[in-house]
Protein backbone atom coordinates (compact mmCIF):
# COMPACT_ATOMS: atom_id res chain seq x y z
CA UNK A 1 0.00 0.00 0.00
CA UNK A 2 3.00 2.68 1.09
CA UNK A 3 4.42 2.21 -1.69
CA UNK A 4 1.65 3.82 -4.24
CA UNK A 5 2.52 6.66 -2.45
CA UNK A 6 6.27 6.57 -1.79
CA UNK A 7 7.89 7.13 -5.06
CA UNK A 8 11.40 7.21 -6.40
CA UNK A 9 12.15 11.17 -5.88
CA UNK A 10 13.51 11.56 -2.44
CA UNK A 11 12.09 15.22 -2.39
CA UNK A 12 8.28 14.63 -3.01
CA UNK A 13 8.22 10.89 -1.19
CA UNK A 14 8.15 11.86 2.28
CA UNK A 15 5.98 15.05 1.65
CA UNK A 16 3.33 13.05 -0.11
CA UNK A 17 3.45 10.59 2.82
CA UNK A 18 2.78 13.47 5.09
CA UNK A 19 0.02 15.18 3.21
CA UNK A 20 -1.86 11.75 2.53
CA UNK A 21 -1.86 10.80 6.39
CA UNK A 22 -2.51 14.61 7.53
CA UNK A 23 -5.66 14.80 5.08
CA UNK A 24 -6.72 11.73 6.52
CA UNK A 25 -7.18 13.18 9.97
CA UNK A 26 -8.79 16.16 9.49
CA UNK A 27 -11.99 17.58 7.95
CA UNK A 28 -11.11 20.01 5.69
CA UNK A 29 -8.79 17.53 3.58
CA UNK A 30 -8.87 20.44 0.80
CA UNK A 31 -7.29 23.15 3.42
CA UNK A 32 -4.07 20.45 4.25
CA UNK A 33 -0.55 21.38 2.42
CA UNK A 34 2.96 20.70 2.89
CA UNK A 35 5.47 22.06 1.97
CA UNK A 36 9.39 20.76 1.50
CA UNK A 37 12.11 22.93 2.33
CA UNK A 38 15.58 21.61 0.95
CA UNK A 39 18.47 21.84 3.33
CA UNK A 40 22.00 20.95 2.50
CA UNK A 41 21.86 18.15 5.08
CA UNK A 42 18.34 17.80 6.01
CA UNK A 43 14.42 18.54 4.44
CA UNK A 44 12.18 20.57 6.55
CA UNK A 45 8.36 19.70 5.65
CA UNK A 46 5.83 22.62 6.28
CA UNK A 47 2.47 21.38 7.41
CA UNK A 48 -0.50 23.71 7.06
CA UNK A 49 -4.04 22.59 8.00
CA UNK A 50 -7.39 24.79 8.29
CA UNK A 51 -7.15 26.27 12.03
CA UNK A 52 -9.79 24.28 13.05
CA UNK A 53 -8.05 21.06 12.27
CA UNK A 54 -4.78 22.02 13.79
CA UNK A 55 -5.73 20.20 17.26
CA UNK A 56 -6.41 16.61 15.02
CA UNK A 57 -2.78 16.49 13.51
CA UNK A 58 -1.40 17.67 17.26
CA UNK A 59 -3.24 15.05 19.12
CA UNK A 60 -3.86 14.79 22.93
CA UNK A 61 -0.11 15.78 24.60
CA UNK A 62 1.16 16.02 20.87
CA UNK A 63 0.54 11.96 20.56
CA UNK A 64 -0.53 12.52 16.67
CA UNK A 65 2.15 14.79 15.87
CA UNK A 66 4.95 12.56 17.74
CA UNK A 67 3.96 9.38 15.74
CA UNK A 68 3.63 11.34 12.30
CA UNK A 69 7.24 12.35 13.19
CA UNK A 70 7.95 8.73 14.22
CA UNK A 71 6.63 7.64 10.65
CA UNK A 72 8.83 10.22 8.70
CA UNK A 73 12.29 9.18 10.67
CA UNK A 74 12.01 5.54 9.59
CA UNK A 75 10.70 7.02 5.64
CA UNK A 76 13.27 9.18 6.22
CA UNK A 77 16.43 6.53 7.00
CA UNK A 78 15.65 4.25 3.92
CA UNK A 79 15.94 7.51 1.94
CA UNK A 80 19.47 8.24 4.24
CA UNK A 81 18.43 11.85 4.11
CA UNK A 82 16.57 13.19 7.54
CA UNK A 83 13.43 15.20 7.12
CA UNK A 84 11.76 17.46 10.18
CA UNK A 85 8.31 17.70 10.44
CA UNK A 86 7.16 21.14 11.52
CA UNK A 87 3.35 22.02 12.25
CA UNK A 88 2.57 25.97 11.51
CA UNK A 89 0.00 27.38 13.47
CA UNK A 90 -0.73 30.53 11.62
CA UNK A 91 -2.10 28.16 8.91
CA UNK A 92 -5.71 28.44 6.97
CA UNK A 93 -8.77 30.16 8.96
CA UNK A 94 -11.43 26.98 9.37
CA UNK A 95 -14.46 26.49 7.66
CA UNK A 96 -15.14 30.01 4.96
CA UNK A 97 -11.74 31.53 3.20
CA UNK A 98 -11.22 35.31 3.11
CA UNK A 99 -11.39 36.95 -0.40
CA UNK A 100 -8.60 37.75 -2.55
CA UNK A 101 -5.45 39.72 -0.70
CA UNK A 102 -4.46 42.63 -2.38
CA UNK A 103 -5.80 44.42 -5.56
Amino acid sequence: MWESIMPTEQGGDVRALVLDIAKALVDEPELVTVEAIEGPESTVLELRVAQRDLGKVIGKQGRTARSLRTIIGAASMKLHKRHSLEIIEDGLPGGVQSGAAGA
